[in-house]
């Protein structure tokens, strides 16, 4: 699959990547490189994979990271109750695959997936020196029974918002894309594409007035799937009678999500709105 297919594809899942992305997405691909994402929350990241998934037809598989991951839960875990049953029986043999418990990483590795490592600054730092194996090969070692390799290397992609800075180890394994906030045409593309009754005007008018939300000074800026969910609001508002206008500022609970956020944007409502 060449760019401008894969470019095809994606679109068609109603996902407008840029340039920058599609190069990184293609040869991420194409080298089988694991794709760190960083960038704003709600930028599209952790959609991408899912996207990856539908349009290369393989399992999307996700590990959510957090504080305290373990290699258990991310690897693989012993079914140890299957195991004292298998003793019980008089055998000894209690370290096989079918034993194994399947986790993220280890499901990836059985099948064509796309794994999705979410947000992984939010994990300890430990947890990425557990990751360097996987991502350098496609492969984990399980002491008992040896090393498991992927017949069909994973897609990987993995996320972070940046809340910590991730070790030089795991960046050089991986293909490095940074995704800004949209510019208003491919906003507005990816609002027409999600909310397909909303008017060109209404949805010009709102992606501008996001545009102009972003650049006041907020706790938290309002990414792609808020400016989606603005338009739903709004134009179910605006079909039921609402002005236009009127309709934004009463669904603007969708775009704004913090209480000193809202005033602001709500005292700039009007200009940020205005033709």
């Amino acid at each position: 699959m060449n760019e401008a297919e894969l470019a095809q594809r994606m679109r068609a899942e109603r996902y407008f990547a840029d340039d920058g992305l599609l190069t990184a997405v293609y040869l991420a691909l194409t080298l089988d490189r694991p794709l760190l994402l960083e960038g704003e929350p709600g930028v599209g990241k952790t959609e991408l994979a899912a996207v990856l998934a539908r349009v290369l037809g393989r399992e999307l598989v996700r590990l959510q990271c957090y504080e305290g991951l373990d290699a258990g839960q991310a690897l693989y875990e012993w079914d140890y109750p299957k195991q004292l049953l298998h003793v019980r029986a008089d055998a000894t043999d209690v370290y096989r695959e079918d034993f194994l418990l399947e986790r993220p990483l280890l499901r990836a590795l059985r099948r064509p997936s796309v794994l999705l490592v979410d947000e992984i600054d939010r994990a300890d730092s430990e947890f990425e020196a557990f990751l360097l194996e996987f991502l350098g090969d496609f492969q984990i070692t399980v002491p008992e029974l040896g090393t498991v390799r992927a017949a069909v290397p994973p897609i990987v992609v993995l996320t972070s918002n940046r809340t910590r800075e991730l070790h030089d180890a795991v960046k050089r394994r991986c293909l490095y894309h940074w995704i800004p906030f949209p510019d208003t045409d491919r906003e507005r593309a990816i609002v027409r594409a999600h909310v397909p009754r909303i008017a060109e005007d209404a949805a010009e008018s709102l992606v501008r007035a996001v545009s102009g939300a972003r650049r006041l000074d907020l706790l938290k800026r309002p990414g792609i799937a808020e400016s989606v969910e603005w338009a739903r609001g709004a134009t179910a508002l605006a079909g039921n009678g609402d002005p236009w206008p009127v309709a934004l500022r009463r669904a603007l609970g969708l775009l704004i999500k913090d209480a000193e956020d809202m005033t602001v944007v709500r005292d700039h409502l009007d200009e940020l709105i205005a033709p």
